[in-house]
């Protein structure tokens, strides 16, 4: 069998038109390129050079640089795309991320992850924590950037961030006006008018859960949240990623029960190895958030299980 090292050897060789300069191409020794040169016409049964000077190829000694030249490029480019994907810089990512961290914290991460990675193909798809788990367990994505849940599912979560809660009303909201502009008891709501989403799922405070209870409004999407709010359908609750951008006409207001707090997670399928690209993600996204926690106002977590 020829070895793919005699091919690089002679093609050096044939390129630079001596052994000497091809054996510090190689970092070599002059004689065992010497000997690996016999070694390759041995096995072919015939003279590569035209004389010992190598400045000159035989019939034979084209025909191989010719076809060798392709091969080592193909080896070459192969190596590089293993390597490249076994060190995270290249490969299909699949990102499932509630809305507020897709737009105000995975921008800036995903901009600096590709920026040295150009072989990296990201799919981003923000949705609500409910279905950011469930495509993970179907492996629909490789990782999800959510609430953690109350219940074993499967999934490795991994801490991230809190982020405090709020209240969303209109500017001229009874409640916008509150006296001092002091945090709101949930005495001061009216559970007619509360708006549910899918954020407040995880929130189980007594006097949320009454208040939860009269809501007549449950509205999964952010804008038409938002846009219910704005035509007078009542008030909501937001974490406060998702209130840095609000539409004209809204205000918000600080909640007082400290239990008003969203966490957000890294999650990935438990007991499954992570792609390399993955990997790379997971720990560049952790890192990548230490030095935006206090410009988006969130809280950095421990890491639990």
């Amino acid at each position: 069998m020829i070895r793919t090292e005699a091919l690089r050897t002679f093609v050096t060789v044939a390129e630079c038109g001596n052994i000497r300069d091809a054996a510090e191409t190689l970092c070599r020794t002059q004689s065992a390129v010497s000997m690996t040169l016999k070694q390759l016409e041995a096995q072919l049964g015939g003279a590569l050079f035209e004389s010992d000077r190598k400045s000159k190829l035989t019939d034979l000694g084209s025909f191989v640089q010719d076809v060798a030249a392709t091969l080592l490029r193909d080896h070459d480019n192969a190596v590089d795309l293993i390597t490249g994907y076994a060190r995270g810089r290249s490969g299909r990512l699949r990102i499932a991320s509630v809305p507020s961290v897709a737009a105000l914290i995975l921008p800036e991460v995903i901009q600096g992850f590709t920026r040295d990675r150009p072989g990296a193909r990201i799919d981003l798809f923000d949705t609500d924590s409910g279905t950011v788990r469930r495509m993970l367990s179907q492996g629909r994505a490789d990782i999800g950037i959510a609430s953690p849940s109350e219940f074993p599912d499967g999934l490795h979560d991994t801490a991230l961030f809190a982020d405090p809660l709020h209240l969303v009303c209109r500017v001229d909201d009874p409640l916008a006006a509150h006296p001092g502009s002091a945090p709101l008891e949930w005495s001061s709501l009216d559970g007619d008018r509360l708006i549910l989403n899918e954020t407040l799922r995880g929130l189980n405070s007594p006097d949320f859960l009454a208040l939860a209870d009269k809501a007549r409004l449950s509205v999964r999407n952010v804008t038409s949240l938002l846009a219910m709010v704005q035509a007078r359908a009542g008030a909501t609750i937001l974490p406060g990623l998702a209130t840095r951008t609000l539409p004209g006409g809204l205000v918000v207001r600080p909640l007082a029960d400290p239990a008003c707090v969203r966490r957000v997670s890294l999650l990935h399928r438990d007991g499954a190895t992570q792609s390399p690209v993955s990997a790379a993600f997971s720990g560049h996204l952790q890192s990548s958030l230490g030095a935006m926690a206090d410009r988006l106002g969130v809280t950095l977590l421990a890491r639990s299980r």
